[in-house]
């Protein structure tokens, strides 16, 4: 099986992809992808072709990841608090993923790439929730990466979650520790995050894997994600390996970026 997703788009990616410095790469990263609907209204155009320009933008970030030394890929791409906007637009992303899902699974399940889902299938347009499960479904067993879509994803409504299955599960309040609750999330099967990225020029995670991201490093670029290349995630990685993390602990001098055992 070959482990090399073609595109043809994003010129620079082979750029990005060749440059890490010194240093442990993040391991994880989860990026939220905002800015879609700002990046259309800039250029005069309806907010549905800014999302289409963001799902066409997830090829390119993926294909860099190997080569920066990333295993796991999440991306934000759907809210429980996007169902707030106009019924119109939420059809329109809707569909836009659907058709981007179809085409794309099977570049990536020939790469090698696992693809997960969090948050709730509940509710969802059918076609998408389909279409997830199918790419599912076809990628389980990949192992050269994995990538993961949050969809109809809160971090608050996802710790609801986890509570409610404990209480199910009757446990007893004195048995539960960190890693029970990390056994009842949605990212059970996955590590924590080390690295977030928010394009945009927003500063807040709005509500992005809260429990997860206790110890992640935090990358807030003034750029929106359908213009938020391979050479701006290489930008990321190196930025994120110029910084000692700690975890609590007094730092070893002579000993940078650290994952967490």
């Amino acid at each position: 099986m070959t482990h090399t997703i073609s595109t043809t788009t994003h010129s620079d990616e082979e750029t990005a992809a060749s440059v890490v410095v010194s240093g442990k790469p993040p391991r994880h990263v989860a990026i939220i992808l905002d800015g879609n609907g700002r990046w259309a209204q800039r250029r005069g155009l309806p907010r549905n072709k800014g999302h289409e320009a963001g799902t066409e933008n997830i090829r390119p970030i993926v294909s860099a990841c190997p080569e920066l030394g990333i295993e796991y890929l999440t991306l934000w791409a759907f809210s429980t608090e996007n169902w707030r906007r106009p019924k119109d637009e939420v059809e329109s992303i809707f569909q836009i993923l659907s058709e981007r899902i179809a085409i794309e699974t099977e570049a990536l399940h020939n790469a090698g790439v696992r693809l997960r889902h969090i948050g709730s299938l509940e509710g969802l347009d059918e076609e998408l929730a389909g279409a997830v499960r199918a790419a599912i479904d076809l990628t389980a067993d990949n192992t050269h990466m994995t990538l993961t879509l949050a969809f109809n994803y809160g971090g608050r409504a996802e710790v609801v979650a986890a509570i409610k299955e404990m209480l199910r599960d009757g446990l007893d309040p004195e048995s539960v520790t960190e890693e029970t609750v990390n056994h009842y999330l949605y990212t059970a099967d996955m590590p924590d995050p080390d690295l977030i990225i928010r394009p945009s020029g927003e500063f807040r995670l709005s509500n992005f894997l809260i429990w997860q991201g206790a110890y992640a490093e935090l990358y807030f670029p003034n750029i929106l994600w359908p213009d938020f290349g391979p050479d701006d995630l290489r930008d990321a990685v190196t930025d994120f390996q110029k910084r000692q993390r700690r975890f609590g602990a007094i730092p070893d001098p002579a000993t940078p970026t650290t994952h967490p055992a």
